[in-house]
């Protein structure tokens, strides 16, 4: 069964997002570009980039400006 987080992530593919995950060395780090998947996003140097749910710290959708 899909958590309430995968559920949200996957209503937002194709979104862009900032999502900020806590790196295992310590710390955290962000990654931002568009979701591809609830566990992938796209960033803008065209890599796919892969999280797990359970490292994210916070996350956003990131509002186009007009």
């Amino acid at each position: 069964m899909p958590t309430e987080l995968e559920t949200t992530f996957a209503a937002l593919i194709g979104k862009r997002v900032s999502i900020r995950l806590h790196d295992p060395e310590g710390g955290f780090r962000d990654i931002l570009g568009y979701l591809e998947s609830p566990t992938t996003l796209r960033n803008r140097h065209d890599n796919l980039v892969t999280f797990d749910h359970e490292q994210i710290f916070v996350w956003r959708e990131v509002i186009e400006r007009s």
